[in-house]
């Protein structure tokens, strides 16, 4: 069991530090909206370079982090320019403001598993 405070270091680590060493080598990002499961270290990178490269040049500025023994929840504010078509949406060449809320799962001092909640809805509003 991973406490707290060392659930905390975790995730402070990868979100700030964008240390995706912090990333166990069986982890699992689901996309909720779609159900699109990325598993393993590359294919989660791969993820998340078409989400703040491709699809959108984008970063995010966090609202909250709540950590628990093992978990954590993230509330942010993805912004930035859509440059591709996604989920529907075709890009307006204004910058876009997304909710965004991922929840973690941390074992052994590894991120084992991530759940993203994307406001495709918020994206769709801003056309």
């Amino acid at each position: 069991m991973t406490s707290t405070d060392e659930t905390r270091q975790v995730l402070e680590k990868y979100l700030h530090g964008h240390d995706d060493s912090m990333l166990s080598d069986d982890v699992v990002f689901e996309v909720m909206a779609t159900g699109q499961k990325s598993a393993g270290r590359e294919a989660v990178r791969q993820l998340l370079d078409f989400f703040y490269n491709k699809a959108f040049t984008a970063d995010f500025s966090l609202r909250s982090l709540v950590v628990a023994e093992n978990k954590a929840v993230l509330e942010a504010d993805f912004f930035g320019k859509q440059n591709t078509e996604f989920s529907g949406v075709q890009p307006s060449g204004k910058e876009v403001h997304v909710p965004l809320c991922v929840s973690y799962e941390v074992s052994d001092g590894k991120i084992r598993y991530a759940r993203i909640y994307f406001e495709s809805d918020a994206l769709r509003m801003q056309r």
